[in-house]
């Protein structure tokens, strides 16, 4: 029996009503800033919609959806029911509080400073207190996923941990140490500046911890996307996993490379030394092996899919998978997109490449396809999967999950593309307005255009996810089977120890992090000359 499944329900819910809420004002900003529309007159107001826009899909989408994902995961890997269930509903409770919270202060024109804790502009004191809380509640997740591993674990000595349990115990530590830098870059330097406490903040400090955060906060969204790459696709494609090794070690190596890596994000800032920006570019290219064994791995498994459905020869299997199947869409268009972002990331953790295209519209395109893209895709498959375990309702209509993502897909594509082209030629992101009668950006006018059609595409994709899952109940099931996570085509295959716990990998996350971090932090919190007045924007 699922007995968590309206707590499930909730996060998914409260995620996705909210993430449709972004997709408007996403829209809009597009909109507004093509030759499609009279200029709104109001700088303000447009960057009162990208820090809502920001905020909701950093950090309150995949937060709850990767908690909400997690208890299932949990009760449905673990075949035990959840423990913590009160503190669990309290988690919840505490992120959408602090959500409201967040969402008040920017709709006010309090907190009109983007996403990204970048002092010296500083937001109202109950920005960062909303997002405070989201990360509190966050944290209590984190502390259950441990609670029930471990009496997993005391219950069934010596098994091995079920693959999709580890790889959301992997990301709930993650997550737990990536988010610890922002929280320490808010409450000790930020939140006092923002009360009045004191007229002047540490800029080049509160950086380097947000960097922290940064760019590890990534990996910690893309967890439920590999955990559905792993543990579901082959199960729904009709294949088998190609090895549940391959996955424990992309799910460990996460832990160890994605934290120590995000003063690449600092290139262009003088206050930290190019000795350590060039280890963290270093770093950041070592997060691409754990990315390059789940390619293999999942191309891998598509291919027992397409061999046991009849596929002869090199390339005979792709003619016989199952392209009418929603799922197999899906991981495709995920991947292609995957494959454009990365390719544009290896740019960005270029020291020498990142100067061509630094806070251009190219780092635009870059996060979108990653994460808007080949991340939040796999969201919506493992909303559809769960759907009818959490509502009781027959499997979603194949023929409308299939139109939702190709809208999407298509979307996504069309609205970063052009991105990537014009951030090439110098396109400055974050910019408010542009003057298309200028003759030196005239020719450029194309390309927001075809980037707010993307947006409206988009959209409509949105309306079609809510759509499904709002309509869902309305055809209930005769019998609801029992959720299947995928086999491995070796069931009986040895799990190393090594990669059946998280200690030591959390060990090495930690030890990484301290060697990359350390020195540049207590560098820049002993400078006496590295204080600079606030900028407060609504805060007083």
């Amino acid at each position: 029996m699922f007995h968590a499944k309206k707590l499930v329900l909730a996060h998914f819910w409260v995620a996705f009503i909210a993430f449709f809420g972004a997709l408007v004002l996403g829209a809009w900003q597009m909109y507004i800033r093509s030759p499609l529309s009279t200029w709104v007159n109001n700088p303000e107001h447009y960057y009162r919609s990208v820090t809502a826009h920001g905020t909701v899909m950093a950090y309150v989408l995949p937060t709850l959806v990767a908690m909400g994902f997690g208890y299932a995961i949990t009760e449905l890997a673990l075949k035990r029911p959840l423990i913590g269930l009160r503190w669990a509903w309290g988690g919840f409770w505490l992120v959408v509080l602090g959500t409201a919270v967040a969402a008040v202060t920017m709709g006010l024109g309090k907190a009109s400073v983007l996403y990204t804790f970048y002092p010296p502009m500083l937001a109202s004191p109950f920005y960062y207190l909303g997002v405070v809380l989201v990360v509190v509640g966050s944290w209590i997740w984190v502390a259950l996923m441990a609670i029930n591993l471990r009496a997993w674990k005391k219950e069934n000595p010596g098994a091995s941990v079920p693959l999709a349990m580890y790889g959301n115990t992997a990301g709930a530590f993650l997550w737990a140490w990536t988010s610890l830098g922002a929280a320490i870059e808010v409450l000790v330097l930020i939140l006092p500046a923002s009360l009045g406490l004191t007229d002047t903040i540490n800029a080049g400090l509160a950086r380097v911890f947000f960097s922290w955060t940064l760019h590890a906060i990534v990996y910690f969204w893309l967890m439920p996307t590999y955990i559905v790459f792993y543990t579901i696709v082959p199960r729904a494609i009709g294949g088998r996993l190609y090895s549940d090794t391959m996955g424990r070690a992309s799910f460990a190596l996460f832990l160890v490379f994605s934290m120590p890596i995000g003063i690449h994000h600092l290139f262009a800032d003088p206050q930290v030394g190019a000795g350590f920006k060039f280890v963290h570019a270093v770093m950041t290219a070592m997060v691409s092996v754990p990315t390059l064994l789940t390619v293999f791995t999942i191309v891998a498994s598509v291919e027992i899919a397409g061999r046991l459905r009849g596929g002869q020869g090199l390339f005979g299997w792709v003619k016989t998978l199952p392209w009418g199947n929603p799922m197999m869409l899906a991981v495709t268009f995920s991947f292609v997109m995957l494959g454009f972002g990365g390719a544009g990331g290896i740019i960005n953790m270029s020291y020498q490449l990142n100067e061509t295209i630094h806070n251009t519209q190219w780092v635009t395109g870059h996060f979108h396809l990653i994460f808007a893209g080949a991340i939040v895709l796999m969201y919506f498959m493992a909303a559809y999967e769960l759907w009818p375990q959490l509502t009781g309702c027959a499997p979603i209509s194949p023929g409308l999950i299939k139109a939702q993502i190709w809208l999407w897909f298509v979307g996504m594509m069309i609205l970063s593309m052009p991105w990537h082209l014009v951030g090439l030629l110098g396109m400055p992101r974050r910019m408010a307005y542009y003057d298309y009668s200028h003759p030196d950006i005239a020719p450029q006018a194309w390309t927001v255009t075809a980037s707010a059609i993307g947006g409206f595409i988009l959209l409509a994709s949105g309306v079609l996810l809510i759509y499904a899952l709002a309509t869902a109940a309305r055809h209930r099931a005769k019998i609801v089977e029992p959720f299947e996570f995928s086999r491995p085509a070796h069931p009986h295959g040895h799990t190393p120890v090594a990669l059946n716990g998280l200690g030591l990998w959390v060990a090495m996350m930690v030890a990484l992090t301290l060697v990359n971090y350390g020195y540049p932090i207590v560098q820049l919190a002993l400078l006496p000359d590295a204080y600079v007045p606030v900028i407060p924007i609504g805060s007083r």
